[in-house]
């Protein structure tokens, strides 16, 4: 419905847009303005306001990334449902709990951050690129226009143990799952190369082994990662084998962690069978516990990351690196697949992961993220879940019972959307009665919490629901 609505403005807050943010807030607040009712289209209340189309459509996007409005597709703009809730011992304003998906369902199927203030410093930075690109808007992508960012990328992962590490190691890319396309295009070679995977692992690894026409060896876990002798086991069997890919920081889906002692005997296993090692350190968001497999073995550990799980997926942006010998065949298979990122892109790299205020946005982040991650353990911290409050999902071993492809039936009935463990194994594998939950702050910390108490009654009262 239309509103008939009239802002009253206070002339004394500066700039313009800010007042009108403030009015529509004092409007929500009063009830003046009702969940659902249609605000006036950016023109015309430009018109009542005396201001610029650009000025009110400002405050509209604030308030949209806010949560308390609803902006929809030719349609307009709208009051959305209900306000976010307060961020414990955060800067007001700041981790925002986004537009979409805040109504009965919850998709949980991928993680969903805390906004601590990226997506504001991501248009700003973008406004200023677009007055006046350092790297031009007519030439093609180069390293060398490319620089800035990759000293940049070197600068966000300063407290990464990587061993040396000058931009010339960096290769850009297309987000972490282009990374691991140009990693495995550098290394493998043959007919019909190997690669090892932990038993539960990222799909990505899997596709793009298929998409270059490698076989996937899914190799036995335990809770601290890859089992050394199954590795080595692994590697007798398939000579052929090129590649173990491991993800030791933060694991996904078992939220698991494999320490320095675990990671040095599978160093062993990969000297002795002469394989390369590729982490992907894509989940983590806070800092590094231990050394990579880069600092580890630098004659063969490749390094994988993105800014999807710690800033914004959006951007695409992530970074391979590979041993130093090697860094020149990483280069060639993103200049030869796609000459670079666009510049404008590397541009806004440049000017993203060196701002002094990024430190600050990553902390509310996280902060955010651990807001979340403590819901889901009040909730069902009583069963075997496992958890961090720095990793934006959780993992929930199931009770006896149940087996995960009827609990994910039975929770998307009531709204909840997660997903199994067996689309993290290999498609011949068998795989454990357990699923994963992404942390999604795209919809409200009382929406989240909801969705967690009623997987908590699932499990407290299965009924006929439960697996056989």
């Amino acid at each position: 419905m239309n509103t008939i609505w009239q802002p009253q403005v206070d002339p004394a807050i500066k700039p313009k847009y800010k007042s009108v943010v403030q009015a529509i807030r004092d409007g929500i607040a009063t009830g003046a303005l009702k969940t659902a009712d249609k605000l006036p289209p950016v023109r015309e209340l430009g018109w009542q306001l005396g201001m610029t189309p650009g000025t009110v459509a400002r405050a509209y996007t604030i308030l949209t990334d806010e949560g308390l409005l609803n902006a929809e597709v030719g349609r307009g703009t709208f009051v959305a449902g209900q306000t976010p809730e307060p961020s414990l011992n955060l800067v007001e304003d700041v981790i925002e709990h986004t537009k979409g998906g805040d109504g009965f369902d919850v998709n949980l199927f991928s993680p969903h951050l805390p906004n601590g203030g990226q997506a504001r410093l991501i248009r700003n930075l973008l406004a200023q690129i677009a007055t006046d690109p350092p790297s031009g808007v007519m030439h093609y992508p180069s390293r060398r226009a490319a620089r800035p960012a990759r000293e940049a990328m070197v600068h966000w992962l300063r407290e990464t143990t990587l061993g040396s590490l000058t931009e010339e190691d960096i290769v850009l890319s297309h987000g972490g799952q282009n990374a691991i396309m140009l990693v495995f295009q550098a290394i493998l070679k043959g007919r019909r190369p190997v690669i090892f995977v932990e038993e539960l692992c990222y799909p990505g690894f899997r596709r793009v082994a298929a998409a270059l026409r490698a076989d996937v060896v899914p190799v036995a876990m335990d809770a601290q990662g890859l089992c050394p002798r199954a590795l080595a086991q692994a590697a007798e069997r398939h000579p052929e084998g090129q590649i173990i890919c491991t993800s030791p920081e933060v694991h996904s889906p078992t939220c698991g962690f494999t320490p320095l002692e675990r990671r040095r005997e599978i160093v062993e296993v990969a000297r002795r069978f002469d394989l390369e090692i590729v982490e992907d350190d894509c989940y983590r968001i806070g800092s590094a516990q231990e050394p990579s497999y880069r600092m580890l073995a630098p004659e063969r550990g490749w390094y994988i990351t993105s800014l999807s799980k710690s800033i914004t997926p959006a951007l695409r942006i992530g970074c391979a690196i590979a041993p130093r010998a090697r860094r020149v065949a990483l280069s060639r298979a993103a200049e030869h697949g796609f000459f670079g990122l666009a510049t404008l892109m590397t541009d806004l790299a440049a000017a993203l992961l060196s701002h002094p205020q990024l430190d600050d946005v990553l902390a509310r982040t996280r902060a955010g993220v651990a807001e979340y991650v403590k819901v889901a353990v009040n909730a069902l911290g009583g069963y075997d879940l496992v958890w961090r409050e720095d990793v934006s999902f959780v993992w929930l071993n199931l009770p006896d019972g149940w087996r995960a492809s009827a609990f994910c039936r039975a929770a998307e009935t009531r709204g909840v959307r997660i997903r199994a463990a067996e689309e993290f194994a290999a498609r011949q594998a068998q795989s454990p009665h357990a699923v994963r939950m992404a942390i999604n702050a795209g919809v409200s910390l009382g929406s989240f919490e909801a969705a967690m108490q009623r997987l908590r009654e699932l499990l407290d009262n299965p009924n006929e629901e439960i697996g056989v």
